[in-house]
């Protein structure tokens, strides 16, 4: 929890939370990537309490103070199990009306609810990575061409 005098959107860090930042990132980084869950002790003073983190809040927390470490903002959103056209459309990187034909042609599934059309996170994030997968082989291939008519690549 955040003081009312403190918003998460617009604060940017001072040097001195910077350079805090950066330090704890580096720590935070180095450590062993084998469990599903971190215990980290929180100290105010000589008081303390030691909670629990999923690895993937230890990874989110590192990338965090990293940013912080640069003296940059850093502003957090959280994103929906169940999509609509405009939000699918930010994180794949495409418009709206590119989304409304993904789902058309089934390339991501979607449900009517409320004369709305949603889709579930990870079948956007799974459509994106095959995308991309797609587009690596064919690089690859275009680049293997390449070579071998000695084009230079």
């Amino acid at each position: 929890m955040t003081s009312p005098d403190k918003k998460l959107d617009n604060t940017i860090p001072t040097d001195e939370e910077a350079t805090v930042a950066k330090a704890s990132s580096k720590t935070l980084a180095s450590l062993p990537k084998d469990q599903p869950y971190y215990s980290i002790k929180v100290m105010k003073g000589t008081q303390g309490e030691t909670i629990s983190i999923p690895a993937d809040a230890l990874d989110f927390l590192v990338e965090i103070l990293a940013i912080m470490g640069q003296g940059h903002t850093v502003k957090l959103t959280a994103i929906p199990k169940e999509l609509d056209i405009y939000q699918a459309a930010d994180i794949l990187g495409v418009s709206n009306d590119y989304v409304w034909k993904l789902q058309d042609t089934g390339k991501i599934p979607y449900q009517i609810i409320r004369n709305l059309r949603k889709m579930r996170y990870e079948d956007v994030i799974k459509y994106k990575n095959r995308s991309l997968e797609e587009s690596m082989k064919a690089l690859d291939e275009l680049s293997n061409q390449a070579q071998e008519l000695n084009l230079g690549y």
